[in-house]
């Protein structure tokens, strides 16, 4: 029988290939988080139908809406606009939500202390991103640390990066040769019908399938 791992899933590209890898070893629990974003309603289908393309039976949704009333990011406060994307920006763009992603693993590692998972596979990014100080490596060793010392002496948790050092046309290419449903994800910012092509993640998503002589499947307004 194979080992239990969380794959948290957040609805795009990066999550949805981060999971595709997890499934080839492990048995799959996928968690999603809401914490007020803009586009959290399509973001949310896009996981189910993850899920359901992956027939997960264990999912969990929870709702983080205070870090929309904290605010600071323009994912979550609708008085910053999502910039339009710079890709030779070296600064972290209006889209970084503070320190999110230790709020969304404190929860994975809680529930996987409760079903016994030990793994927790998250599709972050370093190389090939934003810029976020939560995507880089060196924050993922200090957690997992952090996990070794917060949870039970026969408790064995690992936070797992696989994309950490790809670049997004390599995501692409991986995302195709597992099968992972691309046509399913939602990686947009700032629209729930059709993808704005203009924020950040648009334009790397557009210039990772580019890159990787691929379509990307899913339709934008507008292509930079």
């Amino acid at each position: 029988m194979k080992e239990l791992a969380i794959a948290l899933v957040s609805g795009g590209m990066d999550s949805c290939v981060s999971a595709a890898i997890a499934k080839q070893n492990y048995e799959l629990a996928f968690l999603h988080v809401n914490y007020g974003q803009r586009t959290e309603i399509r973001e949310l289908q896009a996981f189910n139908d993850i899920a359901d393309y992956y027939d997960v039976k264990k999912r969990l949704v929870v709702s983080i809406e205070y870090l929309k009333s904290i605010g600071g990011s323009s994912l979550t406060d609708d008085n910053i606009p999502v910039s339009i994307a710079d890709l030779n920006s070296k600064n972290i763009p209006t889209s970084y939500v503070p320190f999110r992603n230790t709020h969304l693993l404190a929860i994975a590692v809680s529930w996987a202390e409760v079903i016994g998972a030990v793994k927790i596979f998250i599709g972050a990014v370093e190389e090939d991103s934003s810029g976020y100080p939560d995507c880089r490596k060196e924050y993922y060793h200090a957690f997992n640390k952090l996990i070794e010392v917060g949870t039970k002496p026969e408790t064995h948790i690992e936070v797992v990066t696989p994309l950490i050092d790809m670049k997004k046309h390599e995501i692409v290419k991986k995302g195709i040769e597992l099968n992972a449903p691309l046509h399913l994800t939602w990686s947009c910012y700032k629209n729930n019908d059709v993808a704005c092509g203009v924020c950040d993640s648009c334009a790397l998503r557009l210039r990772g399938f580019k890159n990787a002589g691929v379509k990307d499947p899913i339709k934008y307004a507008i292509t930079i």
